[in-house]
């Protein structure tokens, strides 16, 4: 998230409206609810962690130990069963 000058971005009388309320403080103004993306929208990520997910999965169901898993792939034992669990859904 960057930062952006009130001054550049607000006309004048909006501008002094705000600083009524808050003046030399920074201020966060969220996106509206319909233009809110879910988490992972923007990259990659979702899909890499949904990948390595069923590797996983995958890898369990063809007899590797659960700690072998989270060695392999850098996880907790209880991260590693947690995607077991929620795979087996």
């Amino acid at each position: 998230m960057s930062y952006k000058n009130a001054k550049d971005v607000l006309p004048r009388d909006l501008l002094e409206e705000v600083q009524r309320y808050v003046c030399g403080e920074c201020l966060y103004i969220p996106q509206k609810e319909e233009d809110k993306r879910s988490w992972g929208a923007m990259t990659a990520t979702k899909k890499l962690l949904r990948d390595r997910n069923q590797a996983i999965f995958r890898e369990y169901q063809k007899g590797v130990r659960v700690s072998e898993l989270a060695d392999k792939y850098f996880l907790s034992v209880k991260s590693i069963q947690r995607i077991i669990h929620e795979r087996k859904k």
